[in-house]
């Protein structure tokens, strides 16, 4: 009889998807180039389950029933397109594939086309959650034509995360959707990161707080409907480690030199392209490619002086306010990540539901958090709303709290501590506010150089000053 589904690529994230699929009613045929890791992977996790493993990607295609349809998890870039290129020869009209991998959605768009061209389908699918997610369910973040996506939507529906108001997947839109989506939420997962990273080092190094006190604080705000989230809760988690070579805070021995698989790199770049700031992203992006310099940087400590020492105010009062820092730090970056999606959804026709988005974000991947629940309902009241910084909750937030985020950046300036996605946050969020900005000085000087001209404040119209 024939498998339902096909999975090729049996890395970690291959495994437990297609274990993931199997568990909920779908035989499955899988195939990797290595045979011996087929086999391995039939002897262990498979062992007893409804698989069918294929040495050869023609009895792979034949083993499954049709519409065919095929998740490939490679690594994105050439190996894809040198795995369809295989498939492409032994499918038939209406077969399907779907690339689950973290590919530039400009390679999807144009895979997409390429393959409906001959009769087959194709879906760019966003997969986030790591290994755990892929196994238990995942955010799924699927693209293509809709066509498409029904035929594969009771397999969908079923493996990804379940939430109070549904499953974690839904409809993104056409073409290369699905893998914008995850790359922008993949940006703002840089984002919140860094935010986290900050609050860290001030914790650490302004207020000298150790790791059973930091694990201490991290735990409670994930007990607040602000921070709740996937990430502060393995934050608190991270600062009970013991390293067993040293006994020391298993953080304290790793080297601060953060690495990037490009996803952040690719939302900064497409948000340059398409006019939309998104400074707290590009910060953490920066703030990466700062710590990778790490040899320069043990160089530099050693001759560039500056401000150190501690706080010297109430403690209690200064964590709060650091969690306050945070939040408001934190709406923004998600408010520069939706205001992006908002933006590449006009210029590429996507159509996105943004309060469906932020729902399906809610369980399963990387940035889940109850927080979520705040955005999908700003977007449920007003479909067009601009900013987040607008909708009444968020900006009711940020009022309350923006004299503590004030002080926690002043503090981290008179210390010496970087806080450069903090900091970001605070300049969008007051260069949103003000109704003018110094840009008419720009302008001015554009003019003056280059003849740019410029446009006036009192009449309509595009002017050039003789400023000679």
């Amino acid at each position: 009889m024939a498998q339902s589904f096909g999975l090729i690529g049996l890395a970690v994230m291959g495994e437990n998807l297609a274990l993931n699929v199997e568990r909920n009613g779908f035989p499955v045929s899988v195939y990797n180039r290595t045979t011996s890791v087929t086999d391995k992977f039939m002897q262990t996790r498979a062992q007893g389950k409804n698989f069918y493993a294929a040495h050869t990607l023609e009895d792979f295609v034949q083993s499954l029933e049709r519409p065919r349809r095929i998740l490939i998890m490679v690594k994105a870039g050439s190996p894809v397109d040198a795995v369809m290129n295989q498939l492409k020869p032994l499918l038939e009209e209406g077969d399907m594939i779907i690339d689950g991998g973290n590919s530039l959605y400009t390679d999807t768009e144009r895979r997409v086309q390429e393959m409906e061209s001959t009769g087959l389908s194709f879906i760019g699918m966003g997969v986030s959650g790591g290994e755990e997610g892929a196994l238990n369910g995942p955010s799924l973040m699927p693209g293509g034509t809709e066509s498409a996506y029904r035929e594969i939507e009771p397999i969908v529906t079923k493996i990804a995360a379940q939430v109070d108001d549904g499953p974690c997947v839904t409809y993104i839109g056409s073409g290369g959707s699905g893998h914008y989506v995850k790359m922008v939420h993949n940006g703002i997962e840089y984002g919140d990161m860094q935010l986290i990273a900050e609050a860290y080092d001030l914790l650490r190094n302004t207020l000298g707080l150790d790791h059973l006190q930091l694990h201490e604080v991290f735990a409670e705000w994930n007990t607040t409907d602000e921070l709740n989230s996937f990430l502060i809760e393995i934050t608190a988690d991270i600062f009970k480690k013991l390293d067993p070579d040293t006994g020391l805070p298993l953080v304290e021995v790793i080297m601060d030199a953060a690495g990037q698989k490009g996803t952040g790199r690719w939302t900064v770049s497409s948000a340059l392209e398409l006019g939309v700031s998104i400074p707290t992203i590009t910060a953490a992006v920066n703030a990466r490619i700062m710590s990778s310099i790490k040899q320069e940087r043990i160089a530099a400590s050693k001759v560039l002086d500056g401000p150190t020492g501690k706080y010297d105010g109430n403690v209690k009062e200064f964590v709060n306010k650091i969690r306050d820092a945070l939040y408001c730090s934190k709406i923004c970056s998600y408010a520069q990540g939706m205001a992006l999606l908002g933006k590449a959804s006009q210029d590429f026709n996507y159509n996105l539901n943004l309060g469906e988005t932020a729902r399906i974000w809610k369980g399963g991947c990387i940035i889940r958090a109850g927080f979520l629940n705040k955005i999908k309902h700003a977007y449920d009241e007003n479909p067009q709303l601009a900013n987040l910084l607008l909708a009444p909750e968020f900006k009711q937030t940020i009022l309350d709290r923006q004299d503590a985020w004030r002080e926690v950046l002043s503090t981290a300036a008179k210390l010496g501590v970087p806080v450069p996605a903090f900091s970001a946050s605070l300049d969008y969020f007051d260069s949103y506010r003000r109704d003018r900005l110094p840009q008419n000085l720009t302008q001015a000087q554009r003019d003056y150089f280059g003849a740019h001209t410029f446009e006036r404040t009192d009449k309509p119209g595009t002017f050039h000053a003789d400023w000679f």
